[in-house]
């Protein structure tokens, strides 16, 4: 197993991540719930604005990001926005500039890519004198790869603007994911509880929204799916599950997956994906 917290993905986790999205409805249930929670903030961070300054922090492909901007234009179509994106991976980096190019309503906003981790994009604003803030912050799944949480987003509120948001989307302390990572990936991925911990520790004010959400993972239970084995890669941060642990860890796993991580319906095993959407106001 890698050591240290992974900050970008490339390669052979690009490829898993992509297949991961594919079969599961992890974007489609996150935007639906955006798309509520979102129009009536849009509406409040914008009021008397004459532009719009966008943050992704970890944006990936961009898949949900474009959605967001698209919203947040729909509420105010004749403000000019501008959006600057933070990612660690060219390759996710790469497929969101194509997205973009894709979609017309976005041709008019100027992006600025800064293709770096989250703690070197730190270091180059403090760097500057005159700092760039932003209406609307958002990262979305990002927390888990950083270094100090706590410093992140004490970082990331400082650059919000009057009224401005900032959009934390992480796993619930209560879902599979937590429950896998503190069993087996410990030194790998920082556990949503000191979010929460750090945002009462700063005095911030914030919303939370606890949204349930699962996906199928019965094919993971199957040696020979080709599915499952790429879903485990996943789940496991590894470029291939079957090579990267021992038949014994291999096997833990898989026991933790259906007894600790999940529900059996209909001899199908759903694993409890619930997250929580975080409005920190400025």
């Amino acid at each position: 197993m890698t050591t240290g917290k992974q900050t970008c993905y490339e390669g052979a986790m690009v490829k898993n991540f992509h297949f991961f999205l594919e079969h599961t409805e992890e974007h489609k249930v996150t935007l639906q719930h955006l798309r509520y929670l979102l129009l009536p903030e849009f509406e409040r961070i914008g009021v008397g604005k004459s532009s719009l300054d966008v943050l992704g922090v970890g944006s990936g492909g961009g898949e949900i990001d474009v959605q967001m901007l698209s919203m947040l234009q729909s509420v105010f179509p004749a403000v000019p926005i501008t959006a600057d994106i933070v990612d660690g991976s060219v390759e996710l980096t790469d497929s969101f500039k194509a997205l973009v190019a894709n979609t017309a309503n976005l041709q008019k906003i100027p992006f600025t890519w800064h293709i770096m981790h989250s703690e070197d994009y730190q270091k180059q604003v403090k760097a500057k004198e005159d700092m760039k803030k932003f209406d609307f912050i958002h990262m979305i799944h990002m927390l888990y790869y950083v270094e100090n949480p706590h410093e992140t987003l004490k970082f990331h509120h400082s650059l919000l603007k009057n009224n401005g948001r900032l959009l934390i989307v992480i796993n619930a302390a209560t879902s599979g994911w937590v429950t896998l990572w503190k069993r087996y990936m410990k030194e790998q991925c920082a556990v949503p509880n000191p979010v929460i911990a750090a945002l009462k520790s700063q005095g911030l004010k914030y919303d939370e929204y606890v949204i349930p959400n699962s996906f199928d993972i019965t094919e993971c239970f199957n040696p020979s799916s080709t599915t499952g084995e790429h879903l485990l890669s996943f789940m496991t941060s590894t470029e291939n599950f079957s090579q990267s642990f021992t038949p014994d860890i291999r096997a833990g796993i898989l026991d933790l997956l259906r007894d600790k991580c999940s529900t059996i319906k209909d001899g199908r095993v759903f694993f409890d994906s619930t997250f929580s959407c975080i409005l920190v106001h400025a």
